[in-house]
């Protein structure tokens, strides 16, 4: 939300830094491995959450939270790569300026952000050196290379339980693969086969959100036992 709580922005960009395989193609995916994925290039997180920077997952994730928690239509939130991982969110006004949100790389940073909300207090981590970064790079994401993405974005505008199937499939696949129990390309293939195979609830409660989480693990089971 802009300064002041004022929703005259015209869009939101959430900025990825593309993950490991942001230059691989579709075929050289295929052969990722766990221990791959795990390799992030500029964040340090757990296990789950960088297999899902990787795909692209999390920023589809963070598409949907923009969407609800700033009521933005999807089509003014805009997923941009890059690389350096320092600029974290822009916004973008109707005169055409843009405030960005800027910060090392770093999850400690929004993790004490969140235990000191809404005071931002000191921490002994460095500050952020423009003059050695050199340049920052934007790209656009390749959403048919990264499926998971457009995924995210076809369920959140379809709404009703989808976004619940997307999440649970999702998050049973990364650990299969993080088991070495399937390809890093069947986690979206999988999520996409679940999306398309379930009766979406309109306007549910948290019951039906439950069930359609629980109807993910299901569907997932039985398919992938009988592949």
């Amino acid at each position: 939300m802009p300064a002041g709580g004022e929703k005259r922005f015209e869009k939101d960009h959430t900025l990825a830094s593309g993950g490991p395989f942001r230059t691989f193609s579709r075929e050289a995916l295929a052969a990722v491995t766990p221990a791959m994925a795990l390799q992030h290039p500029t964040w340090s997180m757990g296990a789950k959450v960088t297999v899902d920077s990787s795909t692209m997952m999390n920023k589809g994730l963070e598409v949907i939270e923009a969407h609800w928690l700033f009521g933005i239509d999807y089509d003014r939130i805009d997923v941009l790569i890059q690389p350096q991982s320092l600029i974290h969110s822009l916004v973008a006004y109707g005169d055409g300026s843009f405030l960005a949100h800027m910060g090392r790389a770093d999850m400690r940073i929004p993790i004490q952000f969140a235990l000191t909300y809404p005071e931002r207090r000191p921490n002994p981590l460095p500050p952020l050196d423009f003059a050695a970064v050199g340049k920052i790079e934007f790209f656009a994401p390749d959403k048919e290379k990264f499926p998971l993405l457009r995924l995210a974005y076809e369920a959140g505008r379809s709404g009703q339980t989808l976004p619940a199937v997307l999440n649970a499939a999702n998050e049973i696949l990364v650990y299969m693969f993080l088991e070495n129990r399937i390809k890093y390309t069947d986690i979206s293939k999988y999520v996409e086969k679940a999306l398309s195979a379930h009766d979406p609830v309109a306007h549910p409660d948290l019951g039906a959100v439950l069930a359609a989480q629980e109807w993910a693990g299901a569907y997932l089971n039985e398919v992938l036992l009988c592949s």
